[in-house]
């Protein structure tokens, strides 16, 4: 079924609204278009994707993750924690957009956050994410950002250091990796609210 490369396909439609297929193909670099095809329609087949087409005026095909699709999310966050174990994870490499808000969800710490409530918005490139964060769970998407209480412009990776590698707000500013609007204090207080599970030891030769 799913598995393999179909799985990060899969992934690709997990934050929230439809996506065009140039969108998916976008979020996995490295993949031609008749692989995404064939990947996207074993996914169909199996009943986790579903392809539909928008109203006018835009009149496109898009693809979407079906119910059942989506309860495989707790499976990919305990996934991606046991990946993030790995001696070899190296959390510098680059990410994508999608594997950035997937991260969110996966070392989001639900406990630190206690019953807080705010909404970041990411400004990646030219797409925006909603982040949603309600008593102790993180909902990432892909969607306006007006209602935001702090909207940060930045890239993948420069959110990934400053999340995981704990840059101050500040530095990441000054080198101009990140552009903070709105509720500064909002965006200091999601740095404290993710952290990366411990190494796995290397077994000894």
């Amino acid at each position: 079924m799913a598995r393999g490369r179909n799985t990060n396909v899969r992934s690709s439609c997990t934050t929230g609204s439809e996506r065009r297929f140039g969108d998916i193909r976008a979020a996995l670099p490295g993949l031609s278009a008749n692989v995404l095809t064939q990947r996207l329609e074993t996914l169909e087949g199996h009943g986790i994707v579903m392809k539909s087409k928008l109203p006018p005026p835009a009149s496109v095909q898009v693809y979407g993750l079906t119910d059942w699709g989506y309860e495989a999310d707790q499976l990919l966050i305990v996934l991606g924690n046991w990946a993030a174990r790995s001696p070899r994870h190296d959390p510098t490499l680059p990410l994508s957009k999608t594997s950035l808000m997937l991260s969110f969800r996966t070392m989001f710490q639900a406990d630190v956050a206690g019953d807080r409530a705010v909404t970041v918005g990411f400004v990646l490139g030219e797409e925006t994410f909603r982040v949603r964060i309600e008593n102790g769970t993180l909902t990432p998407r892909r969607a306006e950002i007006d209602d935001a209480d702090v909207v940060v412009e930045t890239t993948p990776e420069a959110m990934a250091g400053y999340v995981y590698g704990k840059v101050p707000l500040e530095a990441m500013e000054e080198a101009g990796a990140i552009v903070a609007r709105g509720d500064r204090n909002a965006a200091l207080r999601f740095q404290t609210w993710f952290t990366l599970p411990p190494k796995a030891e290397r077994p000894e030769a």
